[in-house]
């Protein structure tokens, strides 16, 4: 569990409780009434639809390859899984970047004279990119969103601008440029010129203003308690750290409730490389994990019981004439070393067929008895 820094006083091992749950497990106690109380893991499966978030910041470099991975798998959701991403941002008035008469005490940390800020990638203030334009791509990102995304959930436009910002822009040098933005914009689909109006709307980031959308993303991440980058909300679990599309694939299909699962949750929840199991339809890659029906399939299972029978059939076949070659040697061996060389009694014929050393001198396939 991340502390917050309210958690000083608490011991390990520990769990929370909600208080107007608390209260009633008090009141019992306090009737001398016992109490049994189970702690489950299980993940938080009411309906037929999942919502999951992502916590993240636009120079994360832990959530980069699922940021790139994932539109695949939010398409093949679709209106089953609704997606919400949010930006982490540091409220500059708490943390005493502006001051009481609204002097910006952060440099370029900080947008909106203080009030709203983000930590320095390079950690380097007079070069590279600046924490204040980390709030603005993240205001960007916010404002494509809630143009791109906010109403089926699963935002392609927006995953295409992700995508195209951490390949073409995600440098010191192209951060911030603006024709960077533009040519993702472009190559996105995305109205660039909606965008820049929602950020300007939205009470934008030199004046000293509050921003609506940054306000939200700071009262959020206060009332989840985000303190670790990047979290990953399914159902309200939280999934911490190191984020990849299959386990964030695995705890959606989890999430729903049974008998509700979606026929690619079936088809490829069991396999291991997820994004390309759901980019070809739920075929999972040969020795990756179960098959598109997490079951072998009848062609390979077919082929596989013909190919070991005809091993068997060879194998035995094989071992059945080494078996006879060998008894036939043996006894080869033992009709030279104890039969006479000739016929004693003198009954041999001219054919020599009365003679058994006859037999282990000439070999093949003659039989010792007619």
């Amino acid at each position: 569990m991340a502390d917050d820094g309210s958690g000083s006083d608490i011991s390990i091992p520990s769990f929370l409780m909600f208080k107007h749950d608390a209260d009633k497990v008090k009141e019992r106690l306090m009737d001398d009434q016992p109490v049994q109380l189970e702690m489950s893991w299980s993940l938080p499966n009411p309906d037929d639809r999942v919502e999951y978030d992502l916590w993240s910041t636009p120079t994360d470099v832990v959530s980069k390859q699922f940021l790139t991975e994932f539109k695949p798998i939010s398409k093949a959701l679709g209106d089953r899984a609704y997606f919400t991403p949010h930006m982490y941002i540091y409220d500059g008035v708490k943390t005493h970047c502006q001051g009481n008469d609204g002097e910006n005490f952060c440099y370029n940390l900080c947008t909106n004279n203080g009030r709203y800020c983000a930590t320095d990638p390079d950690n380097d203030l007079d070069q590279g990119i600046s924490g204040a334009d980390v709030v603005k791509e993240s205001l960007r990102r916010l404002c494509i969103w809630k143009h791109y995304g906010e109403s089926d959930g699963v935002g392609e436009y927006w995953w295409n601008y992700v995508e195209e910002f951490m390949e073409r822009c995600n440098t010191a040098d192209y951060f911030m440029n603006e024709d960077c933005v533009k040519d993702c914009y472009k190559h996105a689909k995305v109205d660039g010129e909606k965008v820049d109006r929602c950020m300007s709307d939205s009470g934008g980031l030199t004046k000293d203003a509050p921003n609506a959308f940054l306000d939200l993303e700071i009262s959020a991440q206060a009332e989840r308690g985000v303190v670790v980058l990047p979290t990953a909300f399914v159902n309200t679990a939280a999934m911490r750290g190191q984020l990849s599309s299959t386990s964030v694939f695995n705890a959606i299909c989890a999430g729903f409730s049974e008998g509700t699962r979606p026929v690619i949750c079936d088809k490829c929840s069991g396999c291991s490389d997820t994004v390309t199991c759901v980019s070809k339809g739920g075929r999972c890659p040969a020795g990756n994990g179960s098959s598109s029906s997490g079951q072998v399939s009848s062609n390979t299972f077919g082929f596989t019981i013909f190919f070991m029978a005809f091993a068997f059939a060879g194998v035995g076949y094989w071992h059945y004439n080494k078996t006879r070659d060998d008894m036939r040697e043996q006894v080869r061996g033992i009709l030279a070393e104890y039969m006479p060389l000739e016929d004693q009694d003198g009954g041999g014929g001219g054919d020599g067929g009365g003679n058994p050393m006859e037999f282990a001198m000439r070999g093949g396939n003659t039989p010792l008895f007619t």
